[in-house]
Order: structure tokens, then sequence, then C-alpha cells
């Protein structure tokens, strides 16, 4: 199905993540197709479709999400699909979310160390890695307008009611497997976030028309 090959494990992944698309509740699938119809306008417009995924911190969710859809936009083959992240304030790509991503089938690499390192994401051999690091949502990497803002966490979809240039906005939030670090549940649960967010965002590119 892929315009590109994935990874094996992530193959294996999104086969086994695409069996649990009838789980998904109907509200959540309303929200979804808020997702999905913005990929689909822009899309039949032949136009660049950018998503910026955004969060308090730019460390767990919003950065899993954006690495999730770069890669369902490839294996459902949907062109010019930019996906770009960020937060309310810039701290660091959490390492317990890059290790479940890693576990999830994701090659992940740090190419720079530091207080807030930069990664390199693969999903597929045959297309260029993604640059992840920790940035405000307005940083210069990302798109300064038409693009559209998904809101990963209720604390920055309620404390942040402008997103400038936004051409749309999504609140697809998600709970935070932050409370979960330094327990015996910690690995569990970032796995559990990882699932539930891909599943997610796949079933939102797989209702995507050819």
């Amino acid at each position: 199905m892929s315009s590109a090959p994935l990874l094996p494990k992530l193959e294996r992944k999104i086969a086994a993540l695409t069996q649990t698309f009838p789980k998904i509740s109907d509200d959540r699938k309303s929200i979804l197709a808020e997702l999905t119809e913005y990929v689909q306008n822009g899309k039949k417009k032949n136009e660049s479709i950018r998503l910026n995924f955004i969060c308090t911190h730019n460390s767990r969710r919003s950065h899993i999400s954006q690495i999730w859809a770069q890669a369902a936009a490839t294996f459902y083959g949907t062109p010019h699909v930019e996906c770009f992240s960020g937060g309310t304030e810039a701290t660091a790509f959490n390492p317990r979310a890059a290790a479940a991503m890693a576990s999830a089938g994701f090659d992940i690499s740090m190419v720079k160390a530091g207080a807030n390192p930069v990664y390199e994401v693969r999903f597929s051999d045959s297309v260029p890695p993604m640059t992840i690091f920790s940035k405000r949502f307005d940083d210069p990497f990302n798109p300064p307008k038409d693009f559209a803002a998904v809101m990963t966490c209720s604390h920055a979809d309620e404390n942040c009611p402008l997103i400038i240039g936004a051409a749309k906005r999504i609140a697809l939030t998600y709970d935070d497997p932050k409370e979960f670090d330094g327990t015996p549940f910690e690995s569990e649960k970032y796995a559990e976030r990882v699932d539930e967010i891909g599943a997610e965002i796949l079933f939102a590119f797989s209702k995507v028309k050819p």
C-alpha cells in the first residue's frame, strides 16, 4: 500500500495497528475526520499539506504525532505532506518517547547532543530522515502560515487560543505519558500512547481518497 517501502518492523507495527481501527470511538473518529478533510482538500488542490502538531513542551505527544503522520502519509501514498511539531515552549524530545518510537519500528539516532538534542528519524530507506528537536510552534523551522495546527494536549489547546498563520485548528488531544515517568508502568504506558496515536493518525490518513 505504501508509495515507498517502510522499515520492516514498522510495517509489522502498522499492520497490527490497522486491525485496531474498529476500537476507535465515534467521538474520536469525528475529530480525526477534520484531519482527513484538511489533508483531502490539500490533495485535491495539489497543494502542500503542512501539519504542525503542538503541545506544551514539544517533548512527547507532539513529536510522536508528527513522526506518525509523516510515516502515515508515505504508507498511504499521500503526496506533498510535510509534518512539523512545536510547543508553547521548547524543552527536549523526551528520551522515553524516543525509545518508545524506536520500539515501534522507527530508526532514531541522535546527531547532536546537548540540552535539546537533535535526532534523525527514519521510517523508510527510500525517504530522507526527519530532523527532530524541541522548539516553539512558531520557530523559523516551522511554516509561518498555511498549515493545520493540531493541538495534541489540552493544556496547549486551552492556553494558546491563537496560533498565528494557522489555516485550520484541530483539537486532537492525548493524555500525557509523563505522569508514569519513574514508575513500574513507564515503558508500558509510553508504548500504549505510541500505539494510540499511531492508530488514530493512520486511521485519519486511511480515509483520504485517492
